[in-house]
């Protein structure tokens, strides 16, 4: 089996990448601050507590 194969997509990305270095860092950079991130349980558990169900036909109020 061939695995030599790679998309133009792939191509793309990876010159992309390669002429600007600092797309790499950035994407790291927001990476760690939406994902990479340590879970507080306590906050997340009272927030599940907290949320209220939606109420069926919201828009028609009633």
């Amino acid at each position: 089996m061939d695995y030599s194969y790679e998309s133009e997509h792939t191509k793309f990305m990876r010159e992309f990448l390669e002429k600007n270095p600092e797309v790499q860092e950035k994407r790291i950079e927001a990476r760690s601050r939406w994902w990479d991130r340590e879970q507080n349980r306590e906050e997340n558990k009272r927030f599940k507590e907290s949320n209220e169900p939606m109420k069926p036909y919201v828009y028609f109020g009633g």
